[in-house]
């Protein structure tokens, strides 16, 4: 091993792999040398691929002579490189051979590896291959696990292999049991027998030798507590592998056996625990309350993972009285009895750890709730299930609904939640006034319930109060009815239980009167002045924003308005941070409500918004900021236009956030989403602002950004907000706005919702500014992306391309008439975006020409709504000009455009009858009417295949009409807009603008048609000649189906 350390200092590449350099390099990337760091550190990273590095990290972790940082690196790295290329279809995978030498050392290694930290890591290790090996490499693992286990509980055997060969199974178990794969668990099922046979013979010889010496004594105290310490390394693999390890415990023997002695010594662990003037050391007493956790998890798992066979294992109901006996016990200490002691700098300090009781009490709430589950809301499943397993379901929830959730039981379970656990403790009011901003955070977050006794409880009062509606209405109202009066002022009780008819809200809503509760109790406790009426005041808000959207008269909307808003004011003693936070968080579900109404609200917004702007500022944790600009960015919505004037105030508070917010992009999304929000409320009063928010979308969008991972949807959102509310022409549009446009294309690129907003925002420019859009610095590389999303995406967002592409041409027509169209059809020529309609065009031609069973799509063939949208394409083109459609057509086919005519309005004529909505028939319709114009014989020879269409556009366009003289689509000119109160965004405006003036809407059909085949006639030379040489070659049945239109 005497090797130069400045060895490692030679360019990786040229440092041979030995287990002597290997030493120094992990030396070298464990050391507190910068330098040495990157260098070591660097090396490994070139010797990870090679052959023999991981062998020779094992041996390097092997070597108990090296310095213990050295093998903690080794076998670091070692843990590491089994994720990355353990797997056999890994890019430079380990080898078999390299495998099989490290797989022969793992056990022997881990069994007498001496330090703690380094058994935990190859035990890791160990697990980490099992998940990869066993059982199809390493088909003996668990005989030798197990060979050594036996050998080990010896009495000549050396005391470190138990334990060692515990930690190495429970780390087994516990990845195999977690793995996602189904192969994991049922690899590990295959052993469970077995394994269960010989822990359980472990544990209980385990826990009788330590439970003998704390009755009788003796001098191996030693001894005692390496029992203890190798009895809960076994409960923790054994509960693990009974839950993952069979599909049904409760039919298993020995199962059964073990969960009547998990119940035996839980009782008894708890005694030892429990009892005062215990005479254990403080170190044994946590160990074995970690027992007591243990068990409790492996009951909790039991009836989480199998609900019907926890309910069928032994004395299972006795033991969920046991543990609600142990709630109640929890409940009897558990609320504060008077606000005294509840102040800053007397009792209730929380411990790092919560008491036992309180842990083990929380289990108990949460295995109850399981059992509520298991009856009214059980898992459902796509597996088949066996007449037996269904026989076992129905058995034990019919236990659990006539032994366990008796009347009485779920009154009394009532009763001790509403009376005890959703009372404040003294060490939640001592958090409250000493940590204001966190305790308020963590009284909010719902989604930790599992871990906390009152959230926990809140959800199982929820649960009952649903399913025993009947039992528990009556007995909370009457409690209700005691304490919500002004006079009573027992505040503990009165928020416990004001918190619990706020959760029944929709269960009480028909029993309750709860306008007149507002106006007579909660408007007078809201200014009672006295102490400990924060707490009611906070109450005030929550229980409001409960009922908020249940059960508020219109008119009772005022009072709670202006409830909030004195909630909110911080001049009054009593609304402390806590008060006035939660006021303005709750805010938020009262604007939110179905039925609000800005005009109510409009009195009471200025001083709600400076106060919820002035908390914003005063709060300081990132996420209470959040859920407050939350509740502005609410009103912004709700307020619509007339949010105009508070919209300085509020755009003022949100540079500075924007600043603090850093690498917080939760923030900065928060600030967009309000950004766009008041943009829109504003309508075109939001135009002043815009120029100041364009550099933050600037930043979000373009190519390289390093926020655009975060932050794109939202900027996206915000700059289809400003371009829909920037007024039209004349108004002069901001040229930073225009200059966006070069950001458009690149998003093209990306996932599906970003093209969808991207082409919207698109389409949106166009109406906004066409100049722009259709510039010769922007058009060509618009229809050259378009043209290359084409026929690649689903029809859906196909449809978006093509619906662009439709306003392009009108929006070129409308901008400089027949010759903008030439110019664009040109492009679209070459780009190839027209090449590839007309090629899936042809190709849905040649798959209609074809019949059998075994006919096949062309390749670029189109079907259904796709092959509609390619002929809105071309009905836009040829409805604008029909000239510069067919001489599109005739420079891309050749000189013979009859050729190309031929099959595509064969194609044309036979897709409208699939065409499912009226105006794209229309469209259809029209321009193949306006061929006519070009008096060729291709189109008077198809006057068989018009009129049948006409007949059958026209025959749907009439029905149920009145006046047979024009269309149900014809719609008169659009009537000059009437002044409204409410503004209008000016995007609507042009969309309106753009649908009437569509010639889809702004065309007769009838006269159209009548029109042109007037002209027709009259070209030929008459009548006469028309009827000898045209119409003759009609079916007779077309033309009387046609002559009944009343059109000719």
């Amino acid at each position: 091993m005497q090797v130069e350390f400045s060895a490692i200092e030679v360019p990786g590449e040229a440092n041979p792999l030995t287990e002597g350099i290997l030493f120094h390099v992990l030396r070298s990337a464990a050391s507190t040398d910068p330098q040495q760091i990157q260098t070591g550190t660097k090396q490994l990273q070139e010797w990870e691929k090679q052959k023999s590095f991981y062998p020779l990290l094992q041996s390097v972790f092997l070597d108990k002579s090296l310095p213990l940082e050295v093998r903690y690196l080794a076998i670091i790295q070692l843990k590491n490189g089994i994720d990355k290329y353990w797997r056999k279809t890994a890019t430079n995978a380990v080898g078999r051979e390299d495998k099989a030498t490290i797989r022969s050392r793992l056990l022997q290694s881990g069994v007498n590896e001496a330090d703690q930290r380094l058994a935990l890591q190859n035990a890791l290790v160990i697990a980490k291959i099992v998940r990869f090996e066993f059982p199809n490499d390493w088909p003996d693992l668990f005989q030798q696990l197990l060979q050594i286990l036996r050998s080990s509980t010896e009495p000549s055997a050396y005391s470190l292999h138990l334990p060692r060969t515990l930690l190495i199974l429970l780390h087994i178990v516990k990845e195999l049991s977690t793995g996602r794969l189904i192969k994991s668990r049922q690899n590990l099922q295959t052993v469970t027998p077995e394994t269960l046979n010989v822990l359980g013979r472990i544990y209980v010889s385990k826990v009788q030798r330590w439970q003998t010496f704390f009755r009788d004594g003796g001098d191996d105290e030693g001894g005692a507590i390496e029992d203890i310490e190798n009895s809960l390394l076994t409960i923790k693999t054994l509960r693990r592998l009974i839950i993952a390890g069979y599909d049904f415990p409760s039919r298993e023997k020995d199962v059964q056996e073990f969960w009547t002695l998990t119940r035996t010594h839980f009782g008894e662990f708890l005694t030892y625990v429990l009892q005062e003037d215990s005479p254990l050391a403080s170190s044994v007493r946590i160990l074995i309350e970690r027992h007591l956790m243990q068990l409790s998890k492996f009951h909790l798992n039991m009836a989480q993972t199998h609900p019907a066979g926890f309910v069928l294992l032994p004395s299972s109901l006795d033991l969920v009285r046991d543990y609600w006996s142990l709630v109640s016990k929890l409940g009897e200490a558990w609320g504060s009895k008077t606000l005294d002691g509840a102040t800053i700098g007397t009792d209730g300090d929380s411990e790092d750890e919560a008491p036992i009781l309180e842990r083990l009490g929380l289990k108990g709430l949460l295995i109850v709730r399981a059992c509520v589950k298991m009856v009214f809301y059980p898992t459902q499943t796509f597996r088949y299930r066996q007449p037996q397993e269904k026989e076992e379901k129905n058995r034990a929830t019919q236990i659990v609904k006539s032994d366990l959730l008796t009347n009485n039981v779920v009154r009394e379970m009532i009763s001790a939640l509403v009376t005890r656990f959703f009372v404040f403790r003294a060490s939640d009011l001592r958090m409250w006034e000493e940590e204001p901003d966190e305790w308020e955070k963590m009284e909010e977050g719902g989604e930790d319930w599992e871990f906390a006794i009152r959230p926990c409880a809140e959800k199982l009062f929820l649960d009952l109060a649903k399913n025993f509606k009947d039992l528990i209405l009556q007995p909370l109202l009457q409690v209700f009815y005691t304490v919500a009066t002004p006079d009573n002022e027992d505040v503990l009780f009165k928020d416990s239980v004001y918190t619990a008819v706020g959760l029944a809200a929709d269960i009480l809503h028909d029993k309750l009167d709860f306008d007149s509760f507002i106006t007579t109790t909660l408007v007078p406790e809201a200014q009672k002045q006295k102490p400990g009426y924060n707490i009611i005041r906070r109450r005030i808000a929550i229980i409001i924003s409960q009922w908020i959207a249940i059960k508020v008269a219109k008119d009772k909307k005022p009072i709670v308005y202006q409830i909030f808003q004195h909630l909110m004011d911080k001049n009054d003693p009593l609304n402390d941070q806590v008060v006035r936070v939660t006021a303005g968080r709750k805010f938020k579900d009262v604007a939110d409500e179905w039925e609000f109404n800005a005009d109510n609200f409009m009195p009471y917004a200025p001083l709600t918004l400076e106060r919820l702007m002035a908390l914003v500022q005063e709060v300081e944790l990132p996420e209470t900021k959040m859920a407050l600009l939350n509740t502005i960015s609410v009103i912004v919505e709700r307020l619509e236009h007339h949010i105009t004037p508070y919209a300085n105030s509020i755009i003022s508070l949100l540079p500075p956030l924007w600043e603090q917010s850093g690498e917080e992009h939760l923030m900065k999304q928060a600030i967009l989403t309000i950004l766009s929000r008041l943009t829109n409320a504003m309508k075109a009063e939001s135009r002043s602002f815009h120029v100041s928010f364009l550099p933050i979308i600037q930043s979000a969008i373009e190519p390289g950004s390093e926020t655009q991972v975060y932050l794109l949807e939202d900027a996206l959102d915000l700059w289809s907000s400003i371009i829909a509310q920037t007024p039209s022409a004349p108004e002069p549009i901001p040229p930073e706005l225009l200059n966006l446009l070069q950001y458009l294309l690149p998003l093209f690129s990306m996932d599906n919702e970003t093209l969808r907003k991207a082409l919207e925002i698109t389409e949106a420019y166009l109406l906004l500014s066409p100049a722009s859009v259709l510039a010769d610095d922007f058009r060509p590389a618009l229809l050259s992306a378009l043209a290359e999303l084409l026929g690649s995406l689903k029809p859906d967002a196909n449809g978006m391309v093509t619906h662009l592409m439709e306003c392009v041409i009108r929006g070129a027509e409308g901008f400089g008439g027949e010759q903008a169209v030439k110019v664009l059809v040109a492009d679209l020529i070459s780009t190839s975006f027209l090449a590839k309609v007309l090629e899936g065009l042809h190709g849905a031609w040649q798959h209609h020409q074809s019949h059998g069973p075994y006919r096949e799509m062309p390749s670029r063939a189109v079907d259904g709504v796709v092959e509609t949208d390619y002929f809105t394409v071309l009905a836009r083109i040829g409805l604008a000009s029909p000239v510069v459609l067919l001489e599109a057509l005739q420079s891309m086919g050749g000189n013979d455009v009859e050729k190309t005519l031929d099959w595509l309005l064969e194609e044309w004529f036979s897709h409208i009858e699939n065409i499912g909505d009226a105006p794209n028939k229309k469209l259809m319709c029209l321009v193949l009417t306006r061929f006519l114009e070009t008096r060729q014989g291709w189109v008077l020879g198809r006057l068989q295949s018009l009129m049948t269409v006409w007949t059958d556009v026209l025959t749907e366009l009439l029905d149920g009409c009145d006046d047979r003289s024009a269309d149900c689509l014809h719609w008169p000119p659009e009537p000059l807009p009437t002044e409204t109160r409410d503004p209008e965004a000016p995007e609507d405006i042009r969309k309106r603008e753009l649908i009437y003036s569509d010639p889809v809407h702004r065309l007769n059909l009838v006269s159209f048609v009548r029109e042109h085949l007037q002209q027709a006639i009259q070209a030929v030379g008459g009548e006469a000649q028309f009827q000898e040489e045209w119409l003759s070659r009609v079916d007779k049945d077309v033309l009387k189906g046609f002559a009944e239109l009343g059109i000719m």
